[in-house]
């Protein structure tokens, strides 16, 4: 007799500064999870946040809201839901550049934007420097678009990344998973508007990186920064 198992339940939020397209990122998004099976519910208000309860039936929670402010009672029971083990993935400014003044909140997504240099449509390449589920057979790939230089918490784990030949020749994290709690937490800073987010490499990490999130395969998380760095 076949096994039966539950679908994934997913909440997807979003709003936040228009210019990062939120409402089209939140139905790439959206429709990518369907695809995996998933049941999704997306919420234009961050009221969504509040019943904790509701929040530890999810397997995973998408934010998808650049800048604005997070009252206590909204960011409170992410928080906790996302330590008790729901899964959190994201991208661009939607995820890390949301809620400047809450550092527990870029605690849990391991960073937070700084800069663009060059602002949008900077040619650059994303070099994939981990292979795993997430990232298995994408090859290294040229995009035009913002590159983020962020702040980082050490704790992240890297899957790929970018140099700012500018500055240094500074390598940067562009893809990252870590832990925050019991909660697997996925981030990508690629997906400045819609087009971005539905490159194909960047939709199909994206994908795997939110299914990881919300459990569905163990798999080493990435490498240290110590290794990225060589120390």
């Amino acid at each position: 007799m076949a096994r039966h198992h539950p679908m994934k339940q997913a909440l997807i939020v979003y709003g936040g500064w228009e210019g990062h397209q939120p409402a089209e990122v939140a139905a790439l998004l959206r429709d990518a999870l369907i695809a995996e099976g998933f049941a999704v519910r997306c919420a234009d208000t961050l009221d969504a946040f509040c019943d904790l309860h509701a929040l530890r039936q999810l397997n995973l929670i998408v934010p998808i809201w650049t800048m604005g402010t997070i009252r206590r009672d909204q960011l409170e029971p992410l928080l906790a839901a996302v330590r008790d083990g729901v899964g959190l993935a994201g991208c661009h400014g939607g995820m890390c550049d949301a809620f400047r003044h809450e550092t527990e909140y870029h605690f849990m997504t391991g960073g937070q934007w700084v800069a663009h240099p060059g602002g949008d449509g900077r040619h650059y390449r994303v070099r994939i420097v981990h292979r795993n589920p997430i990232t298995e057979g994408v090859a290294d790939f040229d995009v035009r678009t913002e590159q983020y230089y962020m702040h980082i918490d050490p704790a992240i784990r890297v899957l790929a990344t970018t140099t700012f030949e500018d500055y240094d020749n500074v390598i940067m994290p562009v893809i990252w998973t870590k832990t925050y709690g019991r909660g697997r937490v996925f981030y990508c800073s690629l997906g400045h508007q819609a087009n971005i987010v539905a490159l194909p490499p960047v939709l199909l990490m994206m994908t795997r990186g939110m299914r990881w999130a919300a459990g569905e395969w163990e798999t080493s998380l990435g490498l240290t920064l110590g290794q990225v760095y060589g120390a």
